[in-house]
């Protein structure tokens, strides 16, 4: 037996909430009695905010999703390039690899992990949406602000691969504090590369 999934229930309180507030909008007499102002505060009131508590859950949920990320156009190069078969390129030899969670492989290297890091990024994504319905389209795409190696040591710290690495452990300490970039040293350097993907090979996954 399938149970219903999160979204065909908040469909289906939705339709209920519409149906109660048509209800007494119709027959607004049904009020005059203690269960109709119980059944009207429920319908104006309590169902509403469920409803749009639960929504904005599932949307938050819904825009960690890499495909969501990738189904702006402005983003299919960014998308493309997990797929070079190059290990040089640090986001495609992750997602290859699956060293971070393929389905949400955006949300996972570019946003904050300190403290309502996902909140703050909830934020800027909101601009993003803006700019794409509403605003101009940079012909450059560029981050809010500089990457910050936080978001590498959230996954590598104490890996040991990564932190017995003679390099790594000559310079450590500039890795944490953040005065050596992981990504524009000349250590990791080669990122999502857009520009240059008409000279690269791809990778195709076995299906």
């Amino acid at each position: 037996m399938h149970l219903p999934t999160p979204g065909a229930l908040l469909i289906a309180l939705l339709l209920i909430s519409v149906i109660l507030v048509a209800m007494i909008v119709f027959r607004p007499a049904i009020t005059n009695s203690r269960e109709g102002k119980m059944l009207a505060f429920l319908a104006f009131l309590i169902l509403p905010v469920l409803c749009m508590f639960w929504g904005a859950s599932e949307h938050i949920d819904r825009s960690k999703q890499t495909q969501f990320c990738l189904s702006c156009h402005v983003m299919e190069p960014y998308g493309k390039s997990l797929y070079v078969d190059d290990p040089a390129y640090v986001p495609a030899a992750h997602f290859q690899n699956h060293r971070i969670p393929v389905e949400e492989a955006c949300y996972t290297c570019h946003t904050d992990y300190a403290l309502y890091g996902g909140l703050r990024a909830k934020m800027e994504g909101l601009q993003h949406i803006y700019v794409q319905y509403l605003g101009t389209i940079p012909k450059t795409i560029t981050l809010f602000k500089p990457f910050n190696n936080r978001e590498c040591l959230h996954c590598h710290l104490g890996a040991r691969s990564f932190e017995s690495n003679p390099i790594h452990m000559a310079i450590m300490d500039s890795i944490k504090s953040n005065q050596m970039s992981c990504v524009t040293s000349g250590c990791h350097d080669t990122v999502h590369n857009v520009a240059n993907l008409d000279h690269v090979k791809f990778w195709s996954p076995v299906q």
